[in-house]
């Protein structure tokens, strides 16, 4: 009898307390509202049995505690539909946010960055993909088509491949099965898939980006394609505008991007992605032929971390010096890059990345980027006075990229990390821009922490 009293009390106390099943995760609160309602027709059931036979129940409960049963199951099938209606069944809602503090020695700036626009500065790898907020939204309907919103203020993709640089949007994507859920469509705003790194702050191990990301690697693509999974493999391509949201008159043609991924196993896998169509062209203001390819895999068991990754490019007319008669000439660059990470306690992690870039060719030029840069690094010896129509030996001559970042991070709490980092990015010739006094060396070096909160 102590048994059916206590089910009571705890049905009652359920539902006299509605804010606590509210913290739960709705999956969690549907599945407890529905075992509550099994619980409570068993009881009916035995109710009308006892009616039955003409007499009150025989199993410990009162014809009051029986009333108060089926309130109970009243409000359980009130928030159900509650639920439904305002569109909260299966519906996840994350974030995160990353204060950064960056001290940059050729720059001669130390301070902290977040949400400060990609605008204003430019995006470099002092000035990347941190010190940033989100919040993020994922939908399952009926049938199992996803719905997902990515808002990112001043960092996302929205803000670098916007034409405006104001959009909000880190992506905004759909995915319908197509007669299965292992075929969808997938359509929208969708962020690069390429490499092994990944642009939020919760996912990477240091606080700045790889060269690779930041200088190879596209930004979003706008446009529609399919998702196949069968077995260890998930394949996806899409026909879309590469990092625009809209495209200018007289361009009619979409690139093709496209990434696969093969889990070996429970701890490694390889992937690789590629982009192939015309994009806009920075030396010419015009579009032309873009062609990128890359290999990333991973080794990931206990307490040991290991990433690799190796790209190609090539842009036609988008290198940063032109031929002698003026003409424009191609960019083209390779590269590699590799982390390491470990875990000395469960809070604890070292993290290691080498870079390189080799971008000789042609006086340099990487995707974007068709002009020398003094911030990033890019170009031939800037000592040399290279310009159009005054060219001189070397200036043919792009620098080569190398950066090492070493670095920690140490979770404070299950939804808070902090990581620090010190980088040193050098290349093979004179092409950091020193504000203090205008001239150029061939290294750099960085200072980052960062802490970052998410749910």
């Amino acid at each position: 009898m102590s048994v059916w009293k206590h089910t009571a009390l705890a049905c009652a106390l359920a539902a006299a307390f509605p804010g606590a099943a509210l913290a739960q995760s709705n999956e969690e609160l549907l599945k407890e509202l529905k075992a509550l309602q099994a619980r409570v027709s068993e009881l009916e059931k035995k109710i009308e049995a006892a009616d039955a036979q003409g007499g009150a129940p025989q199993w410990g409960m009162t014809r009051d505690q029986v009333h108060e049963l089926n309130r109970v199951a009243v409000q359980s099938d009130g928030t159900v539909d509650a639920l439904e209606a305002q569109g909260l069944k299966d519906l996840k809602i994350s974030g995160y946010f990353d204060p950064t503090y960056i001290y940059n020695k050729a720059q001669d700036r130390a301070g902290f960055q977040f949400l400060n626009p990609v605008a204003t500065g430019g995006y470099s790898y002092d000035n990347g993909y941190f010190g940033t907020a989100a919040i993020d939204f994922q939908k399952e309907l009926d049938g199992g088509t996803k719905w997902r919103l990515t808002l990112m203020p001043n960092r996302g993709a929205g803000s670098i491949a916007d034409t405006s640089a104001s959009s909000i949007v880190h992506e905004a994507s759909v995915s319908i099965p197509l007669g299965d859920l292992q075929t969808r469509l997938i359509a929208g705003q969708i962020p690069d898939w390429s490499g092994y790194e990944y642009t939020q702050p919760n996912t990477t191990k240091l606080v700045t980006r790889g060269l690779l990301l930041d200088f190879t690697e596209p930004t979003a693509y706008t446009g529609a394609g399919v998702e196949v999974i069968r077995g260890k493999w998930d394949v996806k391509a899409v026909l879309a505008n590469f990092n625009q949201t809209m495209v200018a008159s007289g361009h009619k043609s979409p690139v093709v991007a496209y990434r696969a991924d093969y889990s070996k196993g429970e701890f490694s896998g390889f992937g690789f992605a590629g982009v192939n169509g015309r994009v806009v062209n920075f030396a010419t203001t015009g579009y032309s032929r873009l062609d990128l390819f890359e290999a990333d895999a991973y080794f990931i068991r206990g307490d040991l971390t290991l990433q690799g990754q190796v790209g190609f490019g090539r842009q036609k007319q988008a290198s940063i010096t032109p031929a002698a008669d003026g003409s424009l000439r191609d960019a083209q660059w390779w590269g590699l890059s590799g982390l390491v990470g470990y875990k000395v306690t469960p809070r604890f992690e070292l993290a290691a990345r080498l870079d390189y870039i080799n971008d000789s060719k042609n006086g340099g030029g990487l995707l974007g980027y068709t002009a020398a840069d003094g911030v990033n690094g890019i170009g031939p010896n800037a000592t040399l006075g290279c310009a159009p129509g005054s060219l001189v030996a070397g200036c043919d001559t792009g620098a080569n990229r190398a950066a090492l970042a070493l670095g920690f991070n140490y979770m404070l709490t299950q939804n808070t990390m902090f990581k620090a980092e010190y980088r040193l990015d050098r290349a093979s010739q004179p092409v950091f821009l020193n504000v203090r006094d205008g001239s150029y060396t061939k290294t750099n070096q960085l200072l980052g922490t960062s802490v970052v909160v998410s749910f």
